[in-house]
């Protein structure tokens, strides 16, 4: 009995030094493990663009086409105020001289004033009607402008020929008169609208 609580104290004090020298040895090993640095390394993971040579051209405007300088139209005759049924009208110019004269100095004419549109009288229907014939005789003025102003009747064989005398001088366009180089007014421009039936 005793030799058998001997031997299972001898080998319960083997077992327990055995088991805290085991303790001893994993708590040693666990500092070491502990102490020893760990080598983190962080690796960046950076997208990189690559770079697109992209050509520019340099674009020029075109030129524009050559556009060539024509000289301005000119409005054609008002024909919407002729009656066509209406006898024809001869019409005569009278040509006038008209000297120009400030302070006793005489002015170059560079040019005389041109008639460029020229619209016929309507016949008025009473003297067409009536079968009236005759003459208006006009005064004007002829601006820088080249228009027609200030028309007149200075004298009419009848007065029935005076208003439609003076609208159609009024529609009359002219290239001015030119006097040391600058258009002026021409007044008293005179002419005569006759009113016949045609044969």
């Amino acid at each position: 009995m005793i030799a058998r609580l001997g031997i299972s104290v001898s080998s319960g004090v083997i077992v327990t030094f055995a088991l805290l020298w085991l303790m001893q040895f994993l708590i040693a090993t666990g500092r070491e493990a502990l102490s020893d640095k760990v080598d983190f390394r962080m690796m960046d993971f950076i997208r990189v663009k690559t770079e697109e040579l992209i050509e520019q051209k340099d674009r020029k405007p075109p030129k524009p086409p050559d556009v060539e300088d024509k000289p301005p139209e000119m409005p054609p005759p008002d024909m919407d105020a002729m009656d066509p049924n209406a006898p024809k009208v001869n019409l005569s110019r009278v040509n006038v001289d008209i000297n120009m004269q400030m302070g006793g100095t005489d002015f170059a004419v560079d040019g005389e004033y041109l008639p460029i549109v020229r619209v016929e009288p309507m016949y008025p229907r009473r003297a067409q009607t009536r079968g009236i014939e005759g003459f208006c005789d006009m005064e004007f003025t002829v601006m820088k402008t080249g228009e027609v102003t200030n028309a007149v009747a200075t004298e009419c064989s009848s007065s029935v020929f005076t208003n439609a005398s003076i609208k159609a001088v009024l529609k009359w366009k002219y290239k001015p008169r030119v006097v040391n180089g600058e258009p002026i007014d021409s007044p008293g421009v005179r002419t005569r609208l006759t009113f016949k039936f045609e044969e």
